[in-house]
């Protein structure tokens, strides 16, 4: 006859106690599945743009027209040419060819034809034309304001970018490759202290006589070069990075600038030759040693990756290099 085991033996409550452990652990496996298994709804992200507008997402945005060219070069950067739909007509990435173009002057009708969920623009477009993208905010289209000043801010956009397009990662990765070309530059540089670097003035504008802010993108790859700012009692004025200068403060300083520098594009078209007319100019160290130099504005004034190329150019500029004699044998 089987031994009865009494209800309240040891061995019957470690029995219970290990079918309620089985019990419990298929229990929580079926219930990790089941969450698993659930749709996956990403969190909300959240931003400021350059005008102040809160900006609230909770998915990267797939149909984006770009209205300044900073913004497509970057977005091309970042692997987000299939998510553009529209480029400005300054726009010039191979990658790009063949988008759509798009201005701030096209009707609120071209562009909701095109079925956008994003328009980037930047603060002069919103100051121009703020009932087109009143228009296109009703409309139920995203429009982000970003244009950065300074160096600080053109990480943060984008770091922004990468957000806006699902692509943090590779924001990430274009900072880190940044800087270490900007690291790679400075190692290059003569030891010396900065007050024995080549003094150098940065033309903005050349009719208006308006120089860069200190703290602008400009003057930070002119000092990354090498150079020291001349100009750093410039004052912007309305969070712009342009400062008013004058001649008389350029002449005024004509003996510290042992370099000038013109920025060429859209902005200032000048030559050369209508530098070396300008009446006073002969005055400047700069000219009497001809090292009177223009510098592409695409290179050291848009908030892109190319700025590190506009870097190397200064570079080579400021500190050129002797030339070699004789040939290898």
């Amino acid at each position: 006859m089987p031994r009865l085991i009494p209800p309240h033996h040891p061995l019957l409550a470690l029995m219970a106690s290990r079918r309620c452990c089985r019990f419990t652990l298929r229990s929580g496996v079926s219930l990790l599945l089941f969450i698993l298994l659930l749709p996956q709804v990403p969190a909300a992200a959240e931003l400021i743009d350059q005008d102040g507008t809160r900006i609230v997402f909770d998915r990267p945005f797939s149909r984006i027209i770009s209205l300044y060219p900073a913004h497509t070069e970057n977005l091309v950067e970042l692997g987000a040419t299939e998510q553009i739909i529209g480029v400005s007509r300054g726009d010039n990435p191979a990658a790009v060819r063949g988008k759509e173009i798009f201005s701030d002057a096209d009707s609120a009708e071209k562009f909701l034809a095109a079925a956008p969920d994003l328009v980037l623009v930047r603060p002069m477009i919103s100051r121009s034309h703020p009932a087109l993208l009143a228009r296109l905010r009703d409309s139920g289209i995203t429009v982000v304001s970003l244009q950065p000043t300074d160096v600080k801010g053109m990480f943060a956009y984008w770091q922004t970018l990468g957000d806006l397009t699902g692509r943090a990662a590779a924001a990430q990765s274009m900072r880190t490759r940044f800087l270490a070309g900007v690291a790679a530059i400075e190692r290059k540089i003569p030891i010396a202290d900065h007050g024995r670097r080549p003094g150098v003035y940065v033309e903005a504008i050349h009719a208006k006589m308006k120089t860069f802010s200190p703290a602008s993108i400009t003057i930070y790859a002119v000092e990354t070069a090498g150079g020291r700012n001349i100009a750093t009692d410039a004052r912007p004025r309305n969070r712009s990075n342009i400062a008013e200068y004058g001649k008389e403060h350029i002449i005024a300083r004509a003996a510290e600038i042992d370099i000038f520098l013109s920025q060429t594009g859209r902005m200032n078209a000048i030559d050369i030759d209508t530098l070396k007319a300008e009446p006073g100019f002969e005055l400047i160290k700069a000219f009497k040693d001809n090292r009177v130099y223009l510098i592409e504005e695409t290179l050291v004034s848009r908030p892109t990756p190319r700025l590190l190329t506009g870097i190397e150019q200064l570079h080579r500029l400021f500190y050129p290099q002797p030339p070699t004699t004789g040939h290898r044998q």
